[in-house]
């Protein structure tokens, strides 16, 4: 069988969504499926390339707006006539996969519904206004007329299943829970060295303003006058990467907080196994690949209580969950948790049992595999 990927994202990843995609594609090659990958290129010609046995195509992509959309869909639709005969079946990922029109089964992974996301998205700058009516305008209908072409749907948490069926009028019952994977056999726990008795705090993803970086520097504002032996670690880039930077240097933590920009894997690998606690503020999440993986690597977990952090994080079991945009509350659980030992070493043992039960790309390959089938049966 032959699946064709249909998604916007860059390949080799350099996200959660594109690394699931990489992972999954993984692991269907080596289960004995062919796959090939069809995402956004540069502006100019198709580019074709192998990578990790993933034959991989890239469509052009013109930024004109507000005509982006239409132009790549156009190429993507020629690229896909030429593959169509050998094609099994069309996963379509969201978020904005151009959309072909096929005989062949359609699936698609919702990874995060965008009328959702973007109706919690606070207004920040002229770009967030305009995500904002390019969400209602242009995504809702794309992804409204995918998922009415679509056989099966999938997601990543009982939370979108409820938002899809209340937002888009879905049908739950062809709507299907496969969760995200990790990892497990890199994402490791490793033995914590002493390092002058100092504690590090890590967030790990974008550098946005949804992600909550600015809660937590308010919640170190706190601590750090409170003690001493704690480090903020922040792996990621972002649109406001340099604004949080300067926010750093105005409130005088410069010395307590360690921008280190974008991270190679196993660079990040070394950060989760030396962190103290994992602390995840955002406003609004999928299922995020980085929470995962940090609790795959045994490290104690504090989060927001929203969609997809709700997933997989029970409180006083694997993790604290706090209120977004609340830093009081924030700096409160990571004062709690930096004091208590014995609840962070449960914490890193139960939230790494979770993944090795539920969270493998085994276990979640199996669950595509079998809506696959569905699928191809329904034909």
């Amino acid at each position: 069988m032959k699946i064709c990927m249909v998604f916007s994202l860059p390949f080799p990843p350099k996200e959660g969504i594109g690394n699931y995609i990489y992972f999954l594609s993984k692991k269907l090659l080596k289960k004995g499926y062919n796959v090939v990958v069809i995402t956004r290129g540069s502006w100019r010609k198709t580019e074709r390339e192998i990578i990790d046995e993933i034959e991989v195509i890239r469509a052009p992509f013109q930024p004109i707006y507000p005509f982006y959309l239409q132009l790549h869909e156009m190429y993507v639709r020629k690229i896909f006539q030429l593959l169509e005969p050998e094609i099994d079946l069309v996963h379509f990922h969201s978020p904005l996969p151009p959309f072909i029109r096929t005989e062949r089964p359609i699936v698609t992974t919702i990874h995060t519904p965008m009328l959702t996301d973007y109706r919690i998205e606070k207004l920040t700058s002229i770009h967030s206004i305009f995500s904002k009516i390019s969400a209602r305008f242009i995504s809702y209908p794309l992804e409204k007329k995918l998922l009415g072409s679509s056989k099966i749907i999938m997601t990543l948490t009982n939370t979108i299943v409820q938002e899809l069926k209340e937002e888009y009028s879905l049908d739950s019952n062809k709507v299907f829970v496969v969760g995200n994977g990790v990892d497990t056999d890199f994402f490791l726990p490793g033995k914590q060295e002493s390092d002058d008795n100092q504690r590090y705090i890590l967030f790990a993803g974008w550098i946005e303003y949804r992600k909550g970086i600015f809660d937590l520097l308010e919640s170190a504002k706190d601590i750090c006058a409170k003690r001493s032996d704690v480090t903020f670690l922040l792996a990621g880039q972002g649109s406001q990467f340099n604004t949080l930077k300067q926010k750093i240097i105005t409130s005088g933590l410069q010395d307590r907080f360690l921008l280190l920009g974008q991270v190679k894997k196993e660079k990040l690998l070394k950060l989760y196994q030396k962190a103290t606690l994992f602390v995840f503020p955002s406003y609004h999440e999928g299922l995020p690949t980085v929470l995962l993986e940090a609790m795959s690597c045994g490290v104690p977990i504090i989060a927001t209580d929203v969609r997809g952090n709700r997933d997989v994080i029970t409180k006083d079991k694997n993790g604290i969950l706090v209120p977004p945009g609340n830093p009081q509350k924030l700096a409160e659980a990571i004062s709690f948790l930096l004091d208590n030992e014995t609840l962070r070493k449960t914490f890193s043992r139960n939230g790494r049992q979770l993944i090795e039960e539920n969270f493998t790309w085994d276990k979640i390959s199996e669950k595509v595999i079998q809506c696959y089938q569905q699928a191809l049966e329904m034909r």
